[in-house]
Order: C-alpha cells, then sequence, then structure tokens
C-alpha cells in the first residue's frame, strides 16, 4: 500500500467481525465517531456499515456541512451547527450558510434521540474538533487506488462536469487536501486505523483493521 506524504504504513493488521469493530468502537460509550480518511478512501461506506451496526446512529456527511464553503474552512460550521447541539442533547436541523444563499432545500438532521452521530468526511477528525470528538477513525488507503476511485466516482455521478473537468478538479482539490493532511495528521489521535484499500479480497461482514482501541 503506497500512502499519502507523511502517514506512516500499518504493518500488521487484525480483521475482525464488524460487530467486533463497532463494539471496538462504541467501548468508549461515544457520543461522536469521526470518520476520516483521504478523499476516495472509503469513509462513507465504512461510516454507513457502522452505522447499521450501531441502533440509533445517524451519519453527517462533511461534504453536506462542507457544500460550497471553503475547501477544509468549514470546522466553525460542523462544530457550531451539528457538534455542539449534539454534545448538548438538542434535536439538529441545520442548513449551513450556503444552503441559504444557493436555495438548497432539506436540512442536516440528526435527532435528539441518536445514539450516536458518526461524522465521515477529510477533515472530520480534524485537530481543532478534537475536545468535541469522542473516537477517531482513520480510513488508511493506497493512494493511488483512491485517487482512482475518487475520479470515476466523481465522473459517473457528473458533479464536477465531464471526464476531463473531474479530472481537473480532483488535482486541484489534492493540491489542498494534502497539505492539510500534513498538517493535522489525524492518523497519529486515531483510536482504529481501518484499511480502506486492500489488494485481498474484504467482505461486508469483516473489517481490517488496528490501533489501540483493538488490542485484546
Amino acid at each position: 500500500m503506497r500512502t499519502g506524504p507523511g502517514e506512516p504504513v500499518v504493518e500488521q493488521w487484525k480483521t475482525v467481525s464488524l460487530g467486533e469493530f463497532a463494539d471496538a468502537v462504541m467501548s468508549a460509550r461515544p457520543r461522536v465517531v469521526a470518520v476520516d480518511g483521504r478523499s476516495g478512501s472509503g469513509k462513507s461506506t465504512l461510516a454507513g456499515r457502522l452505522s447499521a451496526a450501531v441502533p440509533g446512529a445517524v451519519v453527517v456527511h462533511g461534504d453536506d456541512v462542507a457544500w460550497h464553503a471553503p475547501m477544509f474552512g468549514w470546522s466553525e460550521l460542523l462544530a457550531h451547527g451539528v457538534l455542539e447541539p449534539v454534545r448538548r442533547g438538542e434535536a439538529v436541523a441545520y442548513r449551513p450558510p450556503a444552503w441559504e444563499e444557493r436555495g438548497r432545500p432539506g436540512a442536516i438532521e440528526v435527532p435528539a434521540d441518536t445514539s450516536v452521530v458518526v461524522v465521515e468526511g477529510v477533515g472530520a477528525g480534524r485537530r481543532e474538533l478534537a475536545g468535541l470528538i469522542d473516537v477517531l477513525v482513520w480510513v488508511q488507503s493506497d493512494f493511488d487506488e483512491a485517487e482512482k476511485r475518487g475520479i470515476d466516482r466523481d465522473i459517473a455521478s457528473g458533479v464536477n462536469g465531464d471526464a476531463q473537468a473531474s479530472i481537473d478538479f480532483w488535482h486541484e482539490w489534492l493540491a489542498a487536501e494534502i497539505p492539510f493532511l500534513e498538517r493535522d495528521r489525524p492518523w497519529e489521535r486515531a483510536d482504529v486505523v481501518v484499511a480502506g484499500t486492500s489488494p485481498d479480497p474484504q467482505d461486508a461482514a469483516t473489517v481490517r483493521c488496528a490501533g489501540p482501541a483493538l488490542r485484546s
């Protein structure tokens, strides 16, 4: 696995069932779990699997908070709009400023009786949010495979235009993502590291992971 700049390589992985993984993450009785990782690493998939294994969990997507906000300049939106009310036990129906300005319908919703909030996105576990996050999961990925995944996904969705526009946007994004992660280094604070890409087949019932929370 070729990791991104500054990111160490995990040498020994432990394959556990999805249930074991969820139990390890939830052992700290978290209110907020952050799933961080590079673009295309598999964060959304992992967050969805974790929330499905934890009754009453809700996923908040960083892309929704960051929609039309400056790249990586949205930590206060996530903190004030979502995480602080969650930690006070309040229901959330948050519309970031860009949603109002651009007429995007709906809201980011978290019911008051939510058991745990899983926030996924590049920068979800950033340092300035540490006081609002109970458990940090870092999704480690092969740098080249994550890039291929991300570009293929963007081309398929058309979210950034045609194929060339998607490639151009990806390179623009990486120019911001790489130095951001090198500065923030979320993998150093991670309670669990998960293999988001692997040359070995992985089934939907297991998770390949490492880290303090998985040590017996």
